[in-house]
């Protein structure tokens, strides 16, 4: 019993981490490889490349009921102006008490000219929320307390500008305009609140085959300390990447990226946690996988600097 209780009571220790403390996005360190899920206005415009992508994050490893984060995504050019992201996003927290997010988000971006080299981008994001509790998953299921199951569904708007050309972009953003109380039987566990991102990020040759990226993402929850994250990331050869990031307050964290070939791409993230967390649990690990093809066969000059 004295177990079930202390499951119990870390159980909504993370819950109250990520819910009511307002962490209620998922965190992603290769935000950089997917950044519709922080700005709706992100637009590739890669040569009308359709990218597509699977990401999985297990945080803070050594900790039961930790996140664990499993994400697919895809850009698509419908042409030289319009661009469409999809994103399906499954966000498991809690092991005493499971809960389960999942988030279905289209974006829609315009792009327009503002100079011969510059574009600047206009999204517009809609998608569901869907909250659950399974107390079936729990190993407390046989307390009456959490015999049932229970679900909430919420709409989700947002918005965002993001400029851009061959080298540089920068974008602000709020990837959920419509703050909200999260209801489960008539009893309110959480807040929904709105999110507001700034980024930025800068490509340049260092030397003979090496080109470096050094990018920001800067993160404020309506009511909460302002967060964010400073990244400085290497191309080597159009082949390798090595970067690293810290994180504000919270951890340092080691980048690896290869391009398995022109159209395929890995990458991999661990992030050593400094903060209150750091002696419970051996880190956070995260992995991408990226692929691209033409489908639609059209033609820009100009492409983001996702890839580099």
């Amino acid at each position: 019993m004295q177990q079930i209780i202390l499951k119990i009571i870390f159980g909504l220790t993370i819950l109250s981490c990520f819910l009511i403390n307002a962490q209620q996005e998922p965190q992603y360190s290769q935000y950089m490889y997917n950044m519709s899920t922080v700005n709706p206005a992100y637009a590739t415009n890669q040569s009308g490349l359709i990218s597509t992508g699977l990401l999985y994050r297990q945080q803070w490893t050594g900790i039961e009921g930790a996140p664990q984060t499993a994400n697919v995504f895809g850009n698509i050019p419908l042409n030289e102006k319009i661009e469409l992201s999809v994103n399906y996003v499954n966000d498991r927290i809690g092991d005493a008490i499971p809960v389960n997010n999942n988030y279905v988000n289209v974006d829609f971006a315009y792009v327009t000219k503002i100079s011969d080299q510059m574009r600047l981008s206009y999204g517009l994001k809609a998608g569901i929320n869907n909250l659950k509790i399974d107390p079936s998953l729990s190993n407390v299921a046989t307390d009456p307390s959490f015999s049932d199951n229970t679900s909430t569904t919420q709409l989700n708007i947002g918005a965002g500008l993001y400029m851009f050309n061959h080298n540089f972009y920068a974008g602000i953003s709020s990837p959920n305009l419509l703050p909200s109380n999260v209801d489960i039987n008539g009893v309110g566990v959480a807040q929904t609140k709105t999110h507001i991102y700034g980024i930025a990020g800068y490509v340049f040759d260092f030397v003979d085959e090496v080109r470096l990226k050094p990018s920001f993402v800067v993160k404020q929850v309506l009511d909460s300390p302002l967060t964010f994250d400073v990244s400085l990331n290497s191309l080597l050869y159009d082949k390798f990447e090595l970067g690293v990031s810290y994180r504000y307050t919270d951890a340092f964290i080691a980048l690896a990226g290869f391009n398995i070939t022109q159209n395929l791409k890995i990458g991999y993230s661990y992030d050593f946690n400094v903060s209150d967390l750091s002696g419970y649990n051996n880190g956070s690990h995260e992995i991408v996988l990226l692929y691209s093809f033409d489908l639609l066969n059209f033609s820009n000059t100009y492409s983001s600097p996702r890839f580099f």
